[in-house]
């Protein structure tokens, strides 16, 4: 840049050195003026050094070009914004002879930026991220705070004009990225200023980094956009970076931005992210170190909506290092957060979905060899007793644990064991459990009492509830005939049956019926005369060290 008298050098970023006139450029810049004015230095040339000037050696020599042309330029969408970044790190507000300042000519331009087309709209944005002194202007510039308001403006637009989410979809089965909106091609779309599908903007907004995509995000979470259509652009915006050529680093600042817009959304303004997304992003982040606050969050997430999980979502293989087949600490990560979601109160239908599903996860993982007796107990118990109606699939899956863990002690085979419910264990699995041998004696005996027990309060209850009465209506009814008659003689009371569903003959129903409850009857009375002599056994086993499972294997012919 030429000039009558030139006794200014200015080096910008390392880039390049100017000489200007001091003179013509301190009375435009309130910042040099002030520097100038401090200088106690000898008269001659001076010279500036500037480290971290927006837009580096281009903005600066727009900011000269303003200043030698008496305070005019040609602005548009391709130098506003340096123009402006500039005029306010240079401080210059000031009105010179009477001409608005650079700062303020570029803020007048801004008022128009709603009318600006999307293309230019996307040029300022390229802008904002070209700034060497990014960080700095990304949270004071004006101008970039009224381009993402403007384009998130005309997102919701499209998107109240055309809510339809389900013609939009990633594509990423071939390996790379694909973009599709119907048949619509991508070139028409960018021809207008919002097309009349809501994703048609995804492609477009690829090249910011997450610092700025964060930025939008959040101002589309204010405006209200849909969440969903949020998700899927964070996931297209993931995954189109992750196909372009970047460094690790690059990709943990992107997948924790993704996670972090996904958690905001999610527990601020009770958004519901597809359970398929959260895995899809857990999937992504095994392979990458990303913060231990990042990795809660995520964690934090599925764990609240594990009802909708399945058994494969679960199969997350174990880190590096790690013995077992399995990563069971994750899963009981997820387990604490979902229990702790709402306070601790879910609903009894989710829990007895994710009961169900940790009895499978259990199953899965028994068979491992390298599982420790701690963890497979933690994953047991970790579900409340209300939750499972029986226990008979946490007792197969324990029995697959005992049997590939057959060196396991007698004390660690009982605590493996408090964590089934014998109450709540079928006949079959009662009479398999006292068959089985890989389990500890206590069990079998629990398991025999709990049957008893069911027996005994089965038959106290059978003349109000038979188990014969299954139909909605009562199949029989009992009338005492002398008492409809009126006689007073109870001695003669006559019983009579009758059917409510048909023809019924009462001798031979009644007959079956009476047989039915004398062998249950006698079943009880039988294993009340095993418990008995059970307790008393068991007492001599303490003395005598006799093997005790000797006798609960001789227990099952009497409960079969």
């Amino acid at each position: 840049m030429e000039s009558c008298y030139c006794n200014l050098e200015v080096e910008v970023n390392g880039e390049e050195t100017f000489m200007v006139d001091k003179a013509i450029i301190a009375q435009y810049s309130s910042k040099l003026a002030r520097l100038f004015g401090k200088s106690s230095g000898p008269s001659g040339k001076l010279k500036v050094i500037f480290h971290d000037f927006p837009g580096g050696a281009e903005g600066f020599e727009l900011m000269l070009k303003f200043c030698y042309n008496n305070g005019s330029i040609d602005m548009n969408s391709s130098n506003l914004l340096q123009a402006h970044c500039a005029a306010e790190y240079m401080e210059m507000k000031d009105s010179v002879l009477g001409v608005p300042n650079l700062l303020e000519q570029t803020e007048k331009s801004l008022e128009e930026i709603s009318y600006w087309r999307w293309s230019e709209l996307l040029v300022a944005l390229k802008q904002c991220q070209n700034l060497s002194t990014v960080l700095d202007y990304y949270s004071n510039s004006m101008m970039l705070e009224k381009c993402m308001d403007t384009i998130v403006g005309r997102m919701f637009l499209a998107s109240e004009a055309s809510p339809c989410p389900s013609t939009c979809s990633t594509d990423s089965s071939s390996g790379g990225v694909r973009f599709s909106c119907d048949s619509k091609s991508t070139e028409s779309i960018k021809t207008s200023s919002f097309s009349s599908r809501p994703c048609w903007w995804f492609e477009d907004l690829v090249f910011l980094n997450p610092v700025l995509v964060e930025m939008l995000v959040r101002s589309m979470i204010t405006r209200k956009l849909e969440h969903g259509l949020i998700s899927r652009f964070l996931m297209y915006y993931q995954k189109a970076r992750f196909s372009s050529t970047i460094d690790v680093s690059e990709k943990i600042k992107i997948l924790e931005m993704v996670i972090d817009m996904h958690y905001d959304m999610e527990y601020y303004h009770n958004c519901s992210i597809p359970f398929k997304t959260l895995f899809g992003i857990l999937r992504i982040s095994l392979s990458l170190n990303i913060s231990k606050s990042c990795r809660h969050k995520l964690e934090a997430m599925i764990g609240s909506n594990l009802d909708q999980a399945t058994l494969d979502n679960l199969l997350v293989p174990s880190p590096y290092g790690i013995s077992y087949l399995y990563d069971v600490k994750l899963v009981l990560k997820f387990l604490k957060a979902f229990l702790r979601r709402g306070g601790g109160v879910v609903a009894p239908i989710r829990m007895k979905k994710v009961a169900s599903l940790i009895d499978l996860y259990i199953a899965e993982i028994a068979p491992d060899p390298s599982l420790r007796p701690s963890k497979f107990l933690a994953l047991a118990t970790a579900i409340p007793d209300s939750a499972r109606d029986s226990y008979d699939e946490l007792y197969h899956a324990m029995d697959m644990y005992l049997e590939v863990h057959g060196q396991l002690s007698e004390e660690e085979k009982v605590k493996i064991c408090c964590g089934l419910n014998y109450d709540k264990l079928s006949p079959q699995a009662c009479i398999h459990l006292s068959q089985n041998t890989k389990f500890p004696s206590k069990s079998a005996v629990q398991a025999l009492i709990s049957q008893q027990s069911k027996l005994k309060n089965l038959i106290q209850s059978t003349p109000a509830t038979s188990p014969l009465l299954n139909g909605s209506s009562p199949p029989f009814c009992f009338t005492n005939v002398n008492a409809q008659k009126g006689n007073k003689d109870k001695s003669n009371d006559q019983v009579v049956l009758y059917s409510s569903t048909g023809d019924f003959d009462a001798s031979s129903d009644n007959e079956r019926l009476k047989a039915h409850l004398q062998g249950m009857q006698w079943r009880v009375m039988e294993l009340e005369k095993i418990c008995k002599k059970m307790q008393t056994q068991m007492a001599k086993i303490t003395k005598s060290k006799v093997p005790p499972n000797s006798y609960a294997r001789s227990l099952p012919k009497l409960c079969s």
